[in-house]
């Protein structure tokens, strides 16, 4: 089972390789949660944190970045990003994919790291999913 989250926070570190996003769990509409809602940060590169940043904060570019080259593109193209699912960790490694619907109706599920998906997704406030294992793997504490 998939749960809804959303991105709650971003820690940018220009010094360092490693930043960090946290993903929190949310209701889904017209729904609300029963227990405190879990969470749990995944790393990320500078690049992409800088991406998700500009984004959240709409500054505008000369010339696109790859994220908006990308949802340019399925936009571009008549589709719609319809959700984004985090699907697996392996060994420190969160796995996602972005469920495109096309013009013509057909849902394409696309691999992606989260962070490219997010970057994608996060002006269009886009639903992420978590999977139930995923997030009880990310909140052990030996993770």
């Amino acid at each position: 089972m998939a749960v809804r989250m959303e991105l709650s926070r971003i820690l940018i570190r220009e010094l360092s390789d490693c930043q960090l996003i946290e993903l929190r769990e949310v209701a889904e509409p017209g729904q609300e949660l029963t227990d405190e809602p879990r969470s749990f940060p995944i790393v990320i590169g500078l690049p992409e944190a800088l991406a998700i940043d500009r984004r959240l904060k709409g500054v505008e570019i000369d010339r696109p970045q790859t994220h908006d080259l990308l949802a340019s593109i399925i936009h571009s193209m008549g589709g719609e990003l319809e959700r984004i699912s985090i699907t697996h960790l392996d060994e420190h490694t969160f796995f996602a994919e972005l469920a495109i619907r096309t013009a013509s109706g057909e849902l394409l599920t696309i691999d992606s790291r989260p962070s490219d998906a997010i970057a994608i997704g996060i002006t269009a406030d886009t639903p992420i999913y978590v999977a139930e294992d995923v997030i009880a793997a990310a909140t052990r504490e030996d993770i």
